[in-house]
């Protein structure tokens, strides 16, 4: 199942996408995320406990184009999702962020939470402390500006 929420935050695409390109500090705003550790510009190694479900998975970063989108997709692990983040620019200082992500593949409990909306309300959640966060700060702890091509079929 396919969930969708948006953020908007008053802080100019730039500062956003930085902070999002920042996965380290995910569990600052993130609920259910515990650590990310970068292991290298595309790949990093998550976990979690959503739901009282502890996960360890990988994912790759499978297309990012600065200031507009982020892409990826678990590639080993205990869940599997794909997902992607895009930023698009309101005015000056302000940008909607929106998180679509493909998610409740797993197991009972993934799907659970999707059907009773928990999922889709814990992603919103994340939102709203995402813009908590950037907005408080006023900048990005760090970014990585590079660009990550879409492979072709």
């Amino acid at each position: 199942m396919t969930v969708v929420q948006t953020v908007d935050v008053a802080v100019p695409v730039s500062t956003a996408y930085n902070q999002w390109t920042q996965l380290e500090e995910f569990p600052h705003f993130m609920q259910g995320v515990q650590s990310v550790e970068q292991i290298d510009d595309t790949h990093s190694r998550w976990r979690t406990n959503v739901l009282g479900a502890h996960r360890e998975f990988e994912t790759r970063i499978t297309e990012q184009i600065p200031d507009e989108r982020i892409a990826w997709t678990t590639t080993h692990g205990e869940t599997d999702q794909a997902g992607v983040v895009t930023f698009h620019r309101l005015d000056t200082d302000h940008t909607r962020v929106t998180v679509q992500m493909d998610v409740g593949k797993d197991g009972l409990l993934e799907k659970l939470g999707v059907a009773t909306g928990v999922v889709d309300r814990q992603i919103a959640n994340d939102l709203g402390r995402f813009k908590e966060f950037i907005e408080e700060r006023g900048a990005a702890t760090g970014a990585w500006r590079g660009s990550v091509d879409r492979p072709q079929p």
